[in-house]
């Protein structure tokens, strides 16, 4: 058994329960959210059905109706907590605007929508809730329509490192989630049959006056151990006792901080569909005119 597997069930049930505290605490991931939005300025895209897989309390999508009036948005989320929450903020008269706006409760590794059925699949700190990348970009690809666009953003290696470093305290179980780097990231992509990836990363620093604090703020979004090797039931006060000196060890400045690596990446479906060479290679295959 792969110890870092992602249990779906305790994702599931961990963001359902933190869907009334998730928007008071998804500081960076709104700070992420806006930074993609703003590089959508710079891409020539009008499109007319919009998913947003991992959509959360819906905000992404609430600013991607706003952005792309006539469009249809699909907010589609693994937790029915999260898009009850987005559904309730929803004023009763946008119902009555151009743009339409949908709920889908289900698992970004296996989108229940027709291919070639969007123009735009947009994820924010989503797909490392996800197990088989490759599977998450080949069925991000199905359903684009040729030469629709992919945006995503998500969290690369040093995420957490600090937490990761202070839970050696119990080597014998997982503490923090495996995060994927850019570079296999980008491999992932070509092997989707997506064109010119392009892919940048960014770090944030959030500070703690605690232990405790770092813990609460991953708690109130939901951000739960959901790894297949993490230590079932409560920890003892050894650890955590073990876990807060070790941690205490990088305090800076009166504070401990707690690192984010953000991965932003955006791709194009081709529109002539590309074979894939064993080598990793793409293949176009031309046929000679008879």
């Amino acid at each position: 058994m792969d110890a870092y597997q992602i249990d779906k069930s305790r994702v599931r049930s961990s963001f359902d329960r933190a869907a009334s505290s998730y928007d008071k605490a998804a500081i960076l991931q709104k700070e992420v959210r806006g930074r993609m939005l703003s590089r959508l300025d710079y891409v020539s895209l009008s499109p007319h059905d919009i998913l947003d897989a991992g959509s959360g309390t819906g905000h992404a999508a609430e600013a991607l109706a706003a952005r792309y009036k006539g469009s249809h948005v699909i907010a589609l989320d693994i937790a029915l907590g999260m898009l009850r929450v987005a559904a309730a903020r929803q004023p009763w008269w946008s119902r009555f605007t151009a743009t339409r706006q949908s709920a889908l409760c289900a698992d970004i590794e296996n989108l229940p929508l027709a291919a070639s059925s969007m123009d735009l699949v947009w994820s924010n700190l989503a797909i490392q809730w996800c197990n088989d990348l490759d599977r998450v970009f080949t069925g991000m690809a199905r359903v684009l329509r040729p030469e629709g666009l992919l945006m995503f953003s998500t969290f690369g290696p040093d995420t957490l490192k600090e937490l990761r470093a202070a839970g050696m305290a119990d080597p014998n179980h997982v503490h923090v989630s495996r995060f994927i780097d850019m570079h296999d990231i980008g491999d992932a992509l070509v092997r989707a049959g997506f064109s010119a990836p392009v892919l940048d990363v960014e770090r944030f620093v959030l500070t703690y006056d605690d232990v405790l604090a770092v813990m609460r703020d991953l708690k109130a979004i939901g951000a739960h151990n959901a790894t297949q090797g993490r230590r079932r039931g409560l920890e003892g006060k050894g650890f955590l006792r073990q876990l807060t000196e070790r941690y205490e060890r990088l305090r800076e400045h009166g504070k401990l901080p707690a690192t984010y690596e953000v991965v932003y990446g955006h791709a194009w479906k081709a529109e002539v569909p590309l074979n894939t060479a064993p080598d990793g290679a793409n293949v176009i295959k031309f046929h000679p005119r008879k």
